[in-house]
């Protein structure tokens, strides 16, 4: 399938699609398993791969570009290295320094886009959705193209199933058909409506959801932009001007991001411009904004049940069960409409219908200062990955995992020493003047004050147990004397 751009001639030449995908946000409404340390696009929730891997993974192809990526300090290393394991690159990674919404995100790809390519035409699409059916959707986005080619920005509308509070509503204009294979006219943005507003609109059959996937030109997008939230466009370009760049991300300039308002597309432009069109999309989509609907996206039995790997329901009807770590187990046994999510530091038992008030759960926790509001068990570095498996007054053990070719920063610490036993693969010990190979079952002892590296110089995962002992032994006690991953 290749894209092409009509000409006043009427003939056709390639258009690429430029795809940017939003990786930002926090994840409260998934909570256990989406935290705001690691969100829910990075999780897998329906296969073997993430949702943003999946969403990638949909936007690629002779129609597409390699991707555009917007997204935080902390997840850089997660996207490249979630983009590598599907074989994919991409063209760019933008790094927020804050969390401002979708409007400044957009218009920071934008920009970005309209400056290498005049005539760039971009889908702006969140990179946690469920799209199942891939041809279908890229079709969808190919009708849209000429409309997008005529200074259109093109949004996407959902046909929907069920009277959902949960979305936000698009209203075609009189004429237009919800059914239809071609961009139609938009009479306006709807809010996430009431029970009574939405079964309204359901019956009415004009509405579509909002997907919040966009189509248009850079050039379409910049000028919407000047029109309507000219300090979001003048603030953007200046943290886009005064970026900078490390390992191949660019990371916007904090002062000129830190201006702009938290504000998102939809209020910024799309409530405002006269130049809107919406694409029906017919086929199986999900936000994945609740567990209610990850429940509705699941396999279930012919009770209404879902289970997981791990999971067993005995006498259950419309329940979610997950076990989300390897060797977990949870049984429910005469559960009626409920979710019961099981991680190895946090469980999550709801009435299905009250999924949606997750959030207020991580709002308490958050509260109660408890870490697992925020903080996944595994917490992921550029190196690799770490978890917590015992802590103690004056101890902690670790299992640690350095992937190929990867290496911790030289570093030391005030107020703990640490033993590491590799039980997988062979490390590179740093310690002090001292450079050893240590492998599988051999250990090596790191005193307090030491300055250390640990690298993984071969082909395979480097997975060690690290014992730490001392006085204090949070992640802030360190001091790095070299890093390749460009910390501070």
């Amino acid at each position: 399938m290749t894209a092409r751009k009509l000409t006043s001639e009427g003939s056709t030449s390639p258009m690429p699609i430029y795809p940017v995908l939003l990786a930002g946000g926090s994840g409260t409404r998934l909570w256990p398993l989406s935290r705001k340390s690691y969100p829910k696009q990075f999780s897998k929730f329906m296969g073997e791969y993430s949702l943003f891997q999946s969403s990638a993974q949909r936007l690629s192809g002779d129609l597409f570009t390699a991707p555009v990526v917007v997204t935080g300090d902390p997840f850089r290393f997660i996207v490249t290295e979630q983009l590598a394991a599907i074989r994919q690159a991409p063209q760019a990674v933008l790094i927020e320094p804050s969390a401002r919404n979708t409007a400044p995100a957009i218009a920071a790809a934008a920009l970005l886009l309209e400056a290498q390519d005049p005539d760039a035409v971009m889908l702006i699409a969140p990179s946690d959705h469920v799209i199942p059916d891939t041809e279908s959707f890229r079709a969808a986005v190919e009708a849209a193209l000429p409309a997008a080619a005529e200074g259109n920005i093109v949004t996407f509308g959902i046909a929907p199933t069920r009277a959902e509070t949960g979305y936000g509503y698009l209203e075609l204009a009189e004429s237009a058909k919800a059914s239809a294979a071609t961009p139609q006219r938009l009479a306006r943005f709807v809010e996430k409506p009431n029970v009574e507003q939405a079964a309204s609109m359901l019956a009415d059959g004009g509405f579509l959801w909002n997907a919040g996937i966009f189509l248009a030109s850079a050039a379409t997008l910049r000028d919407a932009y000047d029109a309507h939230a000219p300090k979001v466009l003048s603030d953007t370009k200046a943290a886009l001007d005064a970026a900078t760049t490390d390992l191949g991300f660019t990371r916007l300039d904090p002062a000129a991001w830190d201006a702009l308002d938290d504000v998102s597309i939809d209020y910024a432009i799309m409530e405002k411009a006269a130049n809107l069109a919406v694409m029906p999309y017919t086929g199986k989509w999900s936000d994945l904004g609740s567990w209610d609907a990850v429940w509705q996206e699941s396999a279930r039995d012919t009770s209404g049940t879902a289970v997981s790997e791990g999971s067993i329901a005995i006498d259950c009807k419309d329940t979610l069960l997950r076990a989300e770590a390897d060797g977990q187990c949870i049984i429910g046994v005469g559960l009626d409409d409920i979710v019961a999510i099981a991680m190895p530091d946090a469980v999550l038992i709801t009435r299905k219908s009250e999924a949606q008030r997750t959030k207020d759960a991580v709002a308490a926790l958050r509260e109660a200062k408890v870490h697992q509001a925020d903080s996944f068990p595994v917490d992921h570095r550029p190196w690799g990955s770490f978890e917590s498996l015992v802590q103690g007054a004056r101890f902690q053990v670790k299992r640690i995992v350095v992937k190929p070719g990867a290496a911790l920063s030289l570093q030391s610490h005030h107020h703990r020493a640490e033993h590491w036993i590799i039980v997988e693969g062979t490390a590179r010990v740093t310690v002090d003047d001292n450079i050893t190979m240590v492998s599988e079952n051999q250990s090596v002892y790191v005193p307090l004050g030491a300055v250390h590296r640990l690298e993984n110089p071969g082909k395979l995962d480097l997975v060690l147990i690290e014992v730490q002992t001392g006085s204090y032994l949070g992640e802030d006690d360190i001091i790095r004397y070299e890093d390749f991953y460009a910390r501070c």
